[in-house]
């Protein structure tokens, strides 16, 4: 394996690198690193937890070296999280320079971001919404002369999902220069991802690692088949069970939805249990001291919604437990990936309900890996069901009382404002969809109705005629 100054890196990087305990490039780094710094357009696939974010702020801290200037480089990424964690790295490993970070993300006060954005920090690190709303809003800061934009997580800023960032992009993209390096790394390689090798400009260069898996080898991945009813009841005792024999280790439990999160996480404290949560539904400065808190290992266990699964670095966190089995299998490659992180170990446990099997063999598929059984001792789960159960009920009714459903509702209407849109119009114009589908719908049945019909006309008279072309024959047959 080829060493830092081999890519190409200077002195002073491999030097901060030793530092901070970065000894020898991951593959990911080898591959892209010497390309980058050569000029050329990169676009790297690698397993999570295999070092792309340092191969991509490596080759900028060294560029920006050679020729400092504010806006210098752009780094876009779908979570808040994950942008600070991105300008952390910047800021660590640029500290030589002296590089000045901004992070552009949502929550937090716009006013205080124009500022900084005026004030040209070398770094722009920006989640799509929140950099088009000031670009929209105010022209106090100019990005003409950026070196480099980096998508990270590219897979999940340019496919169309429950969150599209196609118009922001558009409009961030607007204001770029043609000449630029671009930069696209993710951990899983998608459709849009691969018709951007036909598009990309800048003498590309594609990497992807050549391991069947999408999961480390360090990571040991489990299932318990389990009753929908009893889920939180296994849940319970996998804690206790962790807790008991490693009281050190600190725990990720994804949810699939903010209530269910919010839920377990009353649901664990009642246990006694140190949980924290992370989720949308928090205001941005709860997200970020909780973030803080769990990897500063005051708290144990860390219940969170989908928006923890991309990036995220804790070094600490030794399992992963999937309380819902994701529909995607991409989603739980990222999930499970928050643990077994730059050659260390860990386990995740996937809870598969009766009604998960497809998804199980999907994810299975993709991973090119088989989960194993995670062997639980079933009567001591029934043991505590009842107590669990009873738990869960009371913490729903707490939950019911704070308004948290409507809540989100309210929370949905200001992001429909914000956007411009009229929150009470596009509910009429939900309204009307919806009655134009059902229309469609009862249309199709009857156009398919009415095809059947004649189908079945068709054939009566076919066999009808069958029967008089035989009665004919037998009748001229007859002496």
């Amino acid at each position: 394996m080829a060493d830092f100054s081999s890519l190409g890196l200077s002195d002073w990087l491999v030097k901060q690198c030793k530092q901070l305990g970065i000894n020898k490039p991951t593959p990911v780094q080898e591959n892209c690193m010497p390309a980058i710094l050569e000029g050329r357009d990169c676009m790297g696939c690698a397993k999570t937890g295999s070092g792309k974010t340092a191969a991509f702020v490596l080759p900028v801290l060294q560029k920006l070296s050679e020729d400092p200037y504010g806006i210098f480089c752009l780094v876009l990424t779908p979570t808040r999280e994950l942008a600070y964690q991105i300008a952390e790295q910047f800021r660590v490993l640029g500290k030589p320079l002296g590089v000045r970070e901004c992070i552009i993300v949502g929550g937090m006060d716009m006013v205080t971001q124009a500022l900084e954005l005026s004030n040209k920090p070398h770094v722009v690190v920006a989640t799509p919404g929140r950099l088009a709303d000031h670009i929209r809003s105010s022209n106090t800061f100019s990005m003409s002369r950026i070196k480099f934009l980096i998508l990270d997580e590219a897979d999940r800023l340019l496919e169309q999902g429950c969150t599209d960032f196609t118009k922001d992009l558009e409009t961030i993209l607007g204001i770029l220069p043609a000449k630029r390096q671009t930069l696209l790394f993710s951990a899983t390689l998608t459709n849009t991802l691969q018709e951007l090798k036909s598009i990309a400009m800048n003498k590309p260069h594609f990497w992807e690692s050549k391991s069947e898996t999408r999961t480390v080898e360090e990571l040991d991945q489990r299932f318990i088949l389990t009753p929908e009813k009893v889920k939180d009841a296994y849940l319970v005792h996998l804690i206790q069970k962790f807790n008991d024999e490693h009281n050190d280790w600190s725990i990720i439990i994804f949810t699939s939805t903010c209530k269910e999160c919010q839920i377990l996480t009353m649901m664990l404290r009642e246990f006694n249990f140190p949980t924290i949560s992370l989720h949308s539904m928090m205001k941005q400065k709860q997200r970020f001291a909780n973030l803080a808190k769990f990897k500063a290992s005051v708290y144990k266990i860390l219940i969170a919604t989908d928006v923890a699964a991309r990036g995220l670095d804790i070094p600490t966190v030794q399992v992963v437990v999937n309380h819902n089995t994701p529909g995607l299998p991409k989603t739980y490659i990222h999930r499970v990936g928050r643990t077994a992180r730059a050659g260390r170990n860990g386990v995740s446990i996937t809870l598969v309900t009766q009604y998960d099997i497809h998804l199980v063999q999907a994810i299975e598929a993709q991973i090119q890996a088989k989960l194993e059984e995670y062997p639980v001792v079933e009567k001591e789960v029934l043991k505590i069901l009842t107590q669990v159960n009873v738990t869960r009920r009371e913490c729903e009714i707490k939950l019911e009382s704070t308004d948290f459903d409507e809540k989100k509702e309210i929370n949905k209407r200001k992001q429909m404002i914000l956007e411009g849109k009229d929150p009470d119009l596009e509910a009429k114009r939900k309204a009307e969809l919806e009655k134009i589908r059902s229309q469609k719908k009862i249309f199709k049945q009857k156009i398919q109705e009415s095809i059947q019909k004649q189908k079945q006309g068709q054939l009566r008279k076919k066999l009808m005629k069958r029967k008089q072309m035989k009665k004919k024959k037998a009748t001229q047959a007859a002496p």
